[in-house]
C-alpha cells in the first residue's frame, strides 16, 4: 500500500468506455471483406453491449444489500426504516439516484482488489456514488491516499467514519436529505438590520450577544454607540472597565488604508 499502483486505471477504462464503442471503431476502421465477416462482427458487437443501467429504489426505506448482514453499523440506523434487497448491486441505496459502498481500511489492506471488483459490478449506475470508509487502523494515511485516488477516477464521494455508529448516521443523513433543496444546507443570511449589528458586535472578542443587545438598547443606533465615551460604555450593565476600554478603542481607531 506504500506505493500506489496503476492497476485501477484499467478498471476505470473498462467502466467508462463500453465494449460496443470499441467494437464499433474496429468495424469502421477495418476493410469490409465479406458480408459473412461483417455479420459475425455485428453479432459480436451486440454480445458485448454494456448492461442496461440498474437502479433500484423502493420508497422511504434504505435498501440494504444482504452482503451487509452482520455489519454493526446497521444497529445505528434507527431513525429511518431499512430493509434487505437481494437485487442490489451497491451496499446501500439512499435515494433515487444515490448509493453507498461500504469499506473498512483494514479489509482494504487485506483485499485491495475487492473495491475494484465492486466498481466493475456497479459500472456507471447512480449519479451520487458514495464510498463510506470505516477508519479502523492507527495509520490509515497510505490506504486513504489510495482510496482517494480511486474515488477521483471513479467519480465517487469519499466519506470517512471513525466508528460504526458514525457510519450508520452518515447513511441515515443521506437518506433524510435525499429530497432536500440546496437552500437547506446553505448558510442563512440575516436580513434584519438589528440582527446584523448584533452579529457585527459579537465578532469583537469579549463582546457576547447579551453585551451587544444591551449596548443597542442603551444607545439605540450604531452611530450613537460609536460616538459614546468610554464612561458611557462602562455605565452599561454587564460591561466592565476592560470591555468598555477595548470597545471604545476599537470603535474609534482609524481604518487601515
Amino acid at each position: 500500500m506504500d506505493l500506489l499502483d496503476d492497476s485501477f486505471d484499467k478498471v476505470i477504462f473498462d467502466v467508462e468506455i463500453p465494449e460496443d464503442s470499441k467494437q464499433k471503431s474496429e468495424i469502421q476502421a477495418g476493410p469490409s471483406t465479406s458480408s459473412a465477416s461483417v455479420s459475425k462482427q455485428n453479432e459480436k458487437s451486440q454480445e458485448n453491449q454494456p448492461e442496461k443501467e440498474v437502479v433500484i429504489y423502493v420508497g422511504n426505506a434504505i435498501q440494504v444489500n444482504p452482503c451487509q448482514k452482520g455489519n454493526p453499523l446497521l444497529k445505528s440506523i434507527n431513525s429511518i426504516p431499512w430493509e434487505f434487497n437481494e437485487k442490489l448491486i451497491p451496499d446501500y441505496v439512499v435515494g433515487k439516484r444515490a448509493c453507498v459502498l461500504f469499506l473498512s481500511v483494514k479489509y482494504h489492506q487485506l483485499k485491495p482488489d475487492y473495491i475494484h471488483e465492486r466498481l466493475r459490478q456497479l459500472r456507471k449506475n447512480y449519479e451520487l456514488r458514495i464510498l463510506l470508509v470505516h477508519v479502523d487502523i492507527k495509520e490509515p494515511h497510505n490506504a486513504l491516499k489510495h482510496l482517494t485516488r480511486i474515488c477521483l477516477l471513479a467519480d465517487f464521494t469519499l466519506m470517512l467514519a471513525w466508528s460504526y455508529e458514525e457510519a450508520g448516521k452518515i447513511i441515515e443523513t443521506y437518506k433524510m436529505f435525499e429530497n432536500a433543496s440546496a437552500e437547506r444546507i446553505q448558510e442563512k443570511q440575516e436580513t434584519d438590520s438589528y440582527q446584523n449589528v448584533v452579529n457585527a458586535l459579537t465578532s469583537i472578542k469579549s463582546i457576547n450577544k447579551t453585551d451587544a443587545m444591551t449596548l443597542l438598547n442603551n444607545f439605540g443606533t450604531l452611530e450613537n454607540l460609536i460616538q459614546a465615551s468610554e464612561n458611557q460604555l462602562y455605565s452599561c450593565v454587564g460591561l466592565g472597565p476592560k470591555k468598555a476600554q477595548k470597545l471604545h478603542k476599537l470603535l474609534n481607531q482609524n481604518f487601515l488604508k
